[in-house]
């Protein structure tokens, strides 16, 4: 009976790693895109542009965001605090029908 259990344990196990981030190293792969630049284009700037990104997002990680949350705040950083939901154009303005 301990047996079917440990059994069924060892059949079920990806199902929980399913949602894990997928790591590249130590690094978020997401994150780690810019890798696949300096292999492609090895130059100086691309290298440092690689150590800069994935230590940026190494250290944000570090304190509790991730990298999905990083580009968010950083859109929002972006745009600043006003938001409106409709561009001016798209707003739609009450009319007053004569029938």
């Amino acid at each position: 009976m301990a047996e079917d259990n440990d059994n069924e344990g060892a059949v079920g196990w990806h199902w929980r790693n399913s949602q894990k981030i997928p790591r590249f190293w130590r690094f978020d792969a997401r994150a780690a895109v810019v890798i696949l630049l300096v292999i492609l284009f090895p130059r100086k700037w691309t290298i440092v542009l690689c150590i800069t990104t994935n230590l940026l997002f190494w250290i944000l990680e570090r304190k509790g965001l991730t990298f999905n949350a990083a580009l968010r705040a950083f859109r929002v950083w972006i745009i600043g605090p006003k938001r409106p939901a409709y561009f001016w154009t798209d707003r739609r303005n009450m009319n007053d029908v004569d029938e």
